[in-house]
C-alpha cells in the first residue's frame, strides 16, 4: 500500500535525467496511459528554485501514479543508493593514489636515512677507535712516566737513607766506645742520649702536626699545595721540607761527636731522635701512603695501614683537615669521630692492594 507521505531529495540535472528514464521504462507512459486515475488529492512533482533542484515526490492511496507527477520506486532509489556508493569508491580511489606515491617516497627517504645512518655509524666506530688509541698511547706514557719517577725517587731515598744511617750508626758506636775509654761507664751520659733520642723521635710527631696546620696549611701553603696535587716529575717543592728538618738534625749529631760530655751526648740523642723519625716518615708517608716507592713487607703491618688510611683522609679534607699528623693520625680521627671513615678507607686500600 502507498501512504500519504513525502520525500525531499536533492537531484542533480544529470539525476533527473535518469529519473526520467529510469521511470519511463519502469511504468512505460510514453506508450500506454495508466487506467487507475488517482483522486484529485494527489499533488504533483514541484520544483524548487535554489542552487541544487529538489524533487518532491507524493504518493497517493492508489498504486496508479498520475502523468504530472513522479514516483520515485524502490529500484530507483537503489539505483540512485548504487550509483551514489559507486561515485564514493571511485573518489576512494583517486584520493588513494598519492599515499601509493607517498609511501614509495617515505621508503626511498627511509632507505636513504638508513645510508647515512650507516655512514654515520662507521665514521661514529673510526672515532671511537682512534680515542680507544689515543688514550692507550696516552695511559702507556703515563705508566712509563710513573715508573721512572718512581724509580728516580727510590734511588736518592735509598742513598739518603743508606749514608744517613750509616752515619747515625757509626756515630752511636763511636759515641759509646769513647765514652767507654778509661774503665768508667757514664750512665749518666748514656741515659740521656738514649732517652732525648727516645724523646726527640716522639716529640717530632707533635711538632710536625703544629708546624703541619700553623705553617704548612697556612704561610707556607705556596710550597705545600704542590704536595696536594698531581705530581709532575720525581720531586715536589714540599720535599723542601725534609731538607729543612734534615739541618738540625745533622747539627745536633754534629756537635754530640766531635764534643764529650753531658751536654753533648743530649745533642747527640736529639739528633738521632729526629734523624730516626725522618727516616720512618719518609718510609711511612711517602712510600706507603702515596706509593713513590715500593716499601715491601711493612705494607702489611696493621697498624701502618691504618696510619696510611688516616694520612689519606687527611688530603680527602672530610674532616677539615685532620688528622695533621702521621704517625698518631688515627688517635685524631677518633678525636673528631672519624673512625667509620678510617675503616672504609683501610678497606678500600686492601682492595686496592690486592688488584695490583
Amino acid at each position: 500500500m502507498w501512504s500519504n507521505s513525502l520525500h525531499t531529495l536533492p537531484v542533480t540535472k544529470y539525476q533527473q535525467q535518469t529519473l526520467s528514464s529510469i521511470y519511463t521504462q519502469t511504468f512505460n507512459l510514453s506508450k500506454t496511459p495508466s487506467p487507475l486515475k488517482p483522486p484529485p488529492m494527489a499533488a504533483g512533482i514541484s520544483f524548487a528554485a535554489t542552487p541544487r533542484t529538489v524533487v518532491h515526490l507524493r504518493y497517493g492511496p492508489f498504486p496508479g501514479p498520475k502523468l504530472n507527477s513522479v514516483m520515485v520506486p524502490a529500484p530507483a532509489l537503489r539505483i540512485s543508493g548504487f550509483l551514489r556508493i559507486c561515485h564514493g569508491i571511485s573518489r576512494r580511489r583517486v584520493t588513494r593514489r598519492p599515499n601509493l606515491t607517498v609511501c614509495f617516497v617515505l621508503e626511498s627517504e627511509k632507505s636513504t636515512r638508513l645510508g647515512e645512518g650507516s655512514g654515520e655509524e662507521s665514521a661514529g666506530s673510526e672515532m671511537v677507535a682512534a680515542e680507544a688509541a689515543a688514550t692507550a698511547a696516552s695511559l702507556t706514557e703515563k705508566l712509563a712516566r710513573k715508573k721512572f719517577e718512581r724509580s728516580t725517587y727510590l734511588v736518592a731515598a735509598v742513598m739518603s737513607t743508606f749514608g744517613i744511617t750509616s752515619m747515625a750508626v757509626m756515630a752511636v758506636y763511636y759515641r759509646f766506645a769513647w765514652q767507654m775509654e778509661g774503665g768508667e761507664i757514664p750512665l749518666v751520659e748514656m741515659f740521656g742520649t738514649f732517652a732525648l733520642s727516645v724523646g726527640a723521635a716522639v716529640g717530632m710527631e707533635f711538632w710536625a702536626r703544629w708546624a703541619h696546620k700553623a705553617l704548612w696549611h697556612a704561610s707556607l701553603w705556596h710550597m705545600h699545595e704542590s704536595h696536594h696535587k698531581p705530581r709532575e716529575g720525581p720531586f715536589e717543592l714540599n720535599d723542601v721540607f725534609a731538607i729543612i728538618n734534615a739541618v738540625p738534625a745533622i747539627a745536633l749529631l754534629s756537635y754530640g761527636f766531635f764534643h764529650k760530655g753531658l751536654i753533648p751526648g743530649l745533642c747527640f740523642g736529639a739528633g738521632l731522635g729526629i734523624t730516626v723519625f725522618g727516616m720512618a716518615y719518609m718510609f711511612v708517608h711517602d712510600g706507603l701512603v702515596h706509593r713513590r716507592f715500593p716499601v715491601g713487607p711493612i705494607a702489611n703491618v696493621p697498624y701502618l695501614r691504618k696510619v696510611a688510611s688516616a694520612h689519606q683522609l687527611h688530603h680527602s679534607e672530610k674532616f677539615d683537615g685532620v688528622p695533621y699528623g702521621l704517625f698518631l693520625g688515627p688517635k685524631e680521627l677518633e678525636e673528631v669521630g672519624g673512625l667509620e671513615e678510617l675503616e672504609k678507607e683501610i678497606n678500600r686500600r686492601i682492595k686496592l692492594a690486592k688488584n695490583l
